[in-house]
């Protein structure tokens, strides 16, 4: 009998052959890095759409949750508006995403005022929610809206014009992105307000911290997470850094520009010192953030990816 003799060499050859084969497989066992059992849904904050024309809010993010295996689902509600009336717009969505997929929950990821937003979805109707990621979300409130809404009482005048301006500003964005929904930037601004915030929290308490640390992890059958950056400016050539800069100074610690590190704060914290200001955290503008640091992308993958290995 005449014997098959296995080198070394052709014995590593044979392993490596059955690893490529065997990879395909393996991954669609797997079903990829960012394949969560629950749809994702992306929801924007104040001034927010979900595109106009080319340009994403969530700038290159669905696409690159959705290359490694996630259902991928980007509301739009008004870009400027009351919690509850944005929350009410998202509920419907959701709704039709559920009927859509056949799927009995979904993953609400926030940013800004996208955060109450989801909170508000998840405090009326948990069942229908797997998870809560806020990121630079408003849930403490802004020092930029109680100045907002300080000078519409100390300035008349002023502060209608100002609220005139963001109204329409607002109806412009929902007019590029085909929305279609009533703007109310006064009603925003209350929302987002310190006093806006507590009162919205003592109605949606869940997961909200007392103190500037983690809030419960569970709430309903609900997982909660989040995320903020303390860095306003972080690229030279974006010009909205310098925005975010002028903004900062309304703040007294660490802030994105636009929110508070402590309001951020939500459920499990990942991390709260990221080098991104608020607009980074979704990727903006158009993907100029700061150089050398992770790129905001791959948070979300790196968070869907946390909620598939938890069975979400």
């Amino acid at each position: 009998m005449i014997r098959k003799v296995i080198t070394p060499h052709r014995a590593l050859f044979a392993a490596l052959l059955a690893a490529v084969m065997l990879a395909p497989v393996q991954a669609a066992a797997d079903g990829g890095y960012t394949a969560a059992r629950y749809p994702v849904v992306l929801v924007h904050g104040l001034f927010g759409f979900d595109n106009i024309g080319p340009v994403q809010y969530f700038y290159g993010i669905p696409s690159a949750l959705r290359a490694d295996g996630a259902r991928v689902f980007v509301a739009q509600v008004a870009a400027s508006n009351s919690t509850e009336v944005r929350g009410e717009q998202l509920l419907k969505q959701v709704k039709e995403i559920i009927a859509t997929t056949g799927k009995p929950k979904v993953n609400l990821i926030g940013h800004s005022h996208g955060g109450p937003t989801i909170r508000y979805v998840a405090g009326v109707r948990p069942d229908l929610v797997a998870s809560v990621t806020s990121v630079g979300g408003v849930n403490k409130g802004s020092p930029v809206a109680d100045l907002m809404l300080d000078l519409q009482k100390t300035s008349p005048v002023a502060g209608t014009l100002l609220a005139r301006v963001t109204d329409a500003f607002s109806g412009l964005i929902d007019l590029l992105s085909g929305g279609g929904y009533e703007q109310d930037s006064t009603a925003a601004m209350r929302s987002l307000s310190t006093e806006g915030s507590r009162k919205f929290n003592q109605q949606f308490p869940a997961a909200v911290p007392e103190d500037c640390g983690d809030g419960q992890h569970v709430v309903n059958g609900v997982r909660y997470y989040s995320w903020i950056g303390t860095s306003p400016l972080t690229n030279p050539a974006d010009p909205s850094d310098y925005f975010l800069g002028l903004t900062a100074l309304a703040f007294d610690g660490p802030t994105d520009g636009l929110v508070g590190q402590c309001s951020g704060h939500l459920g499990w914290v990942i991390r709260d010192d990221y080098r991104q200001n608020h607009l980074d955290e979704v990727n903006q503008t158009v993907g100029l953030t700061a150089p050398f640091e992770q790129s905001p992308v791959e948070l979300y993958r790196q968070q869907v990816n946390r909620l598939k290995q938890v069975g979400l």
